[in-house]
């Protein structure tokens, strides 16, 4: 676990996160908790983690996604490097 995160609070938000059942309960809970603009970049991020894990190349992600280059190298330093978080979901979603 990384401790610079480690916090009640965000404990807290996370535990609430475990409780949404649907895409719609994620839906009205995400829309009370964050601006538009903070969705659609933490969507952008994770398809540009997908995109990265399936070797398309920065141009491609940037210009589907419309991310920064330097966005999608960092969402790539996460995925060598970070805590298997993108991984975790990517290939639970894969399950699917």
């Amino acid at each position: 676990m990384n401790s610079k995160l480690n916090d009640e609070k965000i404990d807290f938000l996370f535990k609430g996160i475990l409780t949404l059942e649907s895409v719609d309960e994620c839906y009205s809970f995400f829309e009370d908790l964050c601006t538009v603009a903070e969705l659609q970049e933490m969507s952008k991020r994770l398809l540009a983690a997908k995109m990265l894990k399936d070797n398309h190349i920065y141009t491609d992600i940037a210009a589907k996604t419309g991310l920064s280059t330097a966005t999608i190298s960092r969402v790539n330093r996460c995925l060598k490097y970070g805590s298997d978080g993108y991984i975790t979901v990517l290939e639970r979603l894969d399950r699917k």
